[in-house]
């Protein structure tokens, strides 16, 4: 069922698609009482609805996208669907922050929510879980939007690493963990004299008063004058991550910037940065690096807690680091 869209429209999207099947059927209707007959008519294995905040009933008097609607709707939605053992998808609108839009009540009432999350004026698509009865929330799935459609990305580094360049002050590689699966991205930093008199600190991708905080440390810990330098910090293919585990990769790139001195393209940073420029385990450290070793990485630096503890060995060299100044003094940034 469609609210958003004509079934003219849907036509033309489904021969974009190349998609073919008797068996989908198109309904495009807002009446919450039709579209419940035809569900009890049709018995289908798989309802979806676009989207909730189109809906409405007529026993509600408020209009469609309230918080009575949506609830009065969802409940109805679920009451058919769980009788006649239907699986539904509920499609709502996100806002600019990425919420679902309206009343939250919609995520309280169901039993799975995903968010398709992706930057307008990329290809790249995570699916990623925020709540699940049956099962984990611990997974994503990557897609790059094609003309034929979502298309699943099975080696997500590789995608995200393709074109990166040599020798270039500023960047680094540092290994995410997005649910249980690794994925490698490219941190750009670039540091230029301010203008203005006020620094400007700009990040795309990763949390600003983050990008803050590790500028802060890198000026008291390592000494580094950045207190009339912009700063800019952006991730490679749009890709938000919030895990402190970049933390040492933020800092070497930005000293690298700074400096002017590339990192070399086959080492790779992990490790969370505290406020004394401590650099501190992270979970999962062996995964991390099984996934640079496997992407042809020569060296990879990571705490040296978790160092200590690693119990395979690895064809890369393993670079274990206390603090910050370890870590540069290995490159050559101090």
């Amino acid at each position: 069922m469609s609210g958003e869209e004509s079934a003219e429209q849907i036509k033309i999207r489904a021969d974009r698609l190349k998609i073919n099947n008797e068996d989908i059927m198109f309904l495009g209707e807002t009446d919450i009482s039709f579209i419940e007959d035809e569900i009890k008519k049709l018995k289908p294995k798989l309802v979806v609805i676009d989207s909730i905040q189109t809906m409405y009933s007529d026993e509600i008097t408020s209009a469609p996208g309230s918080v009575s609607q949506v609830r009065e709707i969802t409940s109805k939605i679920m009451r058919i669907c769980k009788k006649e053992k239907i699986t539904t998808i509920i499609i709502g609108h996100v806002t600019k922050d990425g919420n679902i839009a309206g009343p939250r009540v919609l995520e309280h009432m169901v039993d799975t929510v995903l968010y398709l999350e992706g930057e307008r004026y990329f290809s790249y698509r995570i699916l990623r879980g925020v709540k699940n009865r049956f099962g984990s929330t611990n997974e994503i799935g990557m897609f790059e939007m094609q003309e034929n459609g979502m298309c699943e990305i099975k080696n997500p580094s590789s995608v995200l690493l393709s074109d990166r360049t040599e020798n270039s002050p500023g960047t680094i590689v540092v290994a995410s963990m997005e649910g249980t699966r690794t994925i490698l991205v490219e941190l750009q930093s670039l540091t230029i004299p301010s203008v203005f008199g006020f620094p400007k600190r700009t990040a795309n991708g990763i949390d600003f008063n983050r990008l803050t905080l590790l500028i802060a440390v890198l000026e008291k810990i390592a000494g580094m004058s950045l207190g009339n330098q912009d700063v800019y910090m952006n991730i490679v293919g749009g890709i938000k991550i919030n895990e402190p585990a970049i933390d040492l990769g933020i800092i070497l790139s930005t000293a690298s910037s700074f400096k002017c001195m590339p990192i070399s393209n086959d080492t790779i940073a992990i490790g969370e940065v505290g406020l004394t420029g401590e650099v501190r385990n992270v979970n999962m450290i062996e995964k991390r690096i099984k996934e640079a070793e496997k992407m042809g990485f020569k060296t990879c630096i990571i705490p040296e807690s978790n160092k200590k503890l690693l119990k395979e060995k690895y064809k890369l060299d393993i670079i274990g680091v206390k603090n910050i100044i370890e870590a540069m003094k290995f490159l050559g940034l101090k």
